[in-house]
């Protein structure tokens, strides 16, 4: 249990993942940023936004840390694999995805400056 001056421990990560073509990669990237990262980060106790760009197309994996199942499921509804597609997913994404992960955090290092998760 966290105190009232600790802060909240991430103890849930939620992963998301989607795909677009390359042509369509950098307006995605800002897109999903601002209408899908800055609004997820006032929720969360953190976000990250990875991207790897291959020949023809570009994934995207969004990652955000949580301090309960609860915690996810005020932001996620009653079920917290359930998908949150923004409005436009569908004119960029090759396809929709279905769901998303909910992993338990079982160990959480880090040398890398900034909030750590």
């Amino acid at each position: 249990m966290t105190t009232s001056h600790e802060k909240p421990r991430p103890t849930i990560a939620r992963i998301w993942r989607g795909r677009t073509s390359a042509a369509k990669a950098d307006a995605y990237a800002r897109y999903l940023y601002e209408h899908g990262v800055l609004p997820l980060a006032r929720k969360a106790l953190g976000v990250q936004m990875l991207r790897e760009d291959r020949a023809t197309e570009s994934e995207f994996v969004t990652i955000s840390y949580w301090e309960s199942v609860e915690a996810m499921s005020r932001f996620a509804g009653d079920d917290p694999r359930r998908i949150h597609h923004l409005e436009r997913d569908a004119e960029f994404l090759i396809e929709l995805p279905s769901g998303v992960q909910v992993l338990d955090i079982t160990a959480s290092l880090s040398q890398v400056g900034g909030d750590r998760a």
